[in-house]
């Protein structure tokens, strides 16, 4: 896939082609829709895939100092996408500028002129240019002015008729439900980063662990967590089963967040190796223990509880571009 950080002046090859629009914050089941309806177009037109996304992302641009709250950030949406079979990512910077543009000339100057789409997917509550007044029926009406094709996917909804959504899936995460929150994403959530240094207090208590910040990604429940973490290995991921804490570790009086992740089969330095952590169950919640002790008998009841819940989910196998979860 090849990724493009402008829309003006781009190679002949990647226009006249059919883009998905959306912020896709999670890349859950219901953006795989509307992604999937584009490569779908595009194949029985015979022309080029493409995606147009927003960084930052719009929300986190008009309010700064919004919590954390993040699905994925951009590393993680483009090997999401790319996976999905997109060839372009068009990753349109959001800034004052860009958000000053009318929706007629969102339409005229970055669909028509820049990417000279074919045909453009949104979804159902797409909305668009300056003070939101564009939506999927201004979309159309310009379409048939300037020539090109428009499709809405309608809601997307699962079981229970529940709609997919990046803001249910964040209340079901934040709420330590990640099970539910895989339903509608498709996959496991993963949080990944660079392996730091720590205080190294959980080696020296047997349970060395792999820390991570999680920077702009939402905050799950503070708690323990059974997980699959993948370890870069050239182009490829080794996957291994572990158990995680997020939270502030009361217990040593600390008060940043941070995730910790212990891997149970494995003795390696993973400092500055990139590290994908998936969460998979949620164990139980974060609390402060009397002492090192008691820490230490707890951990050892998590790491088993953890080892349980993965085993039973019978993991085998490299997962490949994701990590498997229950599938739209």
């Amino acid at each position: 896939m090849r990724i493009f950080r402008h829309y003006a002046e781009l190679p002949a090859e990647v226009k006249g082609g059919v883009v998905a629009l959306g912020n896709f914050d999670g890349v859950h089941c219901g953006h795989q829709a509307v992604i999937g309806r584009a490569l779908a177009v595009a194949a029985d037109l015979g022309v080029p895939s493409g995606v147009m996304t927003f960084e930052p992302h719009p929300r986190a641009f008009f309010n700064p100092a919004l919590a954390n709250f993040r699905l994925s950030p951009f590393r993680i949406k483009a090997r999401l996408i790319e996976a999905l079979g997109v060839e372009s990512l068009f990753m349109q910077h959001f800034d004052s500028a860009f958000a000053a543009l009318t929706a007629e000339r969102f339409v005229e100057e970055v669909l028509v002129a820049g990417l000279g789409v074919r045909h453009v997917v949104v979804g159902y509550d797409y909305v668009f240019g300056k003070g939101r007044q564009g939506d999927p029926q201004l979309l159309r009406d310009m379409a048939v002015r300037h020539g090109f094709g428009v499709d809405t996917v309608e809601p997307v909804r699962g079981e229970g008729g529940v709609v997919y959504s990046s803001t249910r899936i964040r209340e079901h995460l934040a709420a330590g439900r990640p099970g539910e929150a895989s339903r509608l994403l498709g996959r496991y959530w993963e949080i990944e980063g660079r392996v730091e240094h720590g205080d190294a207090r959980g080696r020296t208590i047997g349970f060395p662990t792999a820390n991570l910040h999680l920077g702009e990604y939402l905050h799950p429940a503070r708690g323990v967590y059974a997980v699959r973490a993948g370890v870069d290995r050239g182009g490829e991921t080794l996957w291994m089963n572990g158990v995680a804490n997020f939270g502030r570790r009361p217990t040593f009086d600390k008060t940043e967040a941070l995730l910790e992740v212990h891997l149970l089969d494995y003795s390696g330095d993973l400092y500055g190796q990139h590290l994908r952590v998936a969460l998979v169950d949620f164990l139980r919640p974060e609390r402060k223990f009397d002492g090192i002790d008691a820490l230490k008998a707890q951990i050892n009841q998590d790491a088993a509880d953890a080892r349980r819940v993965l085993e039973a989910m019978n993991f085998s196998g490299e997962p490949g571009p994701v990590v498997p979860g229950p599938h739209c």
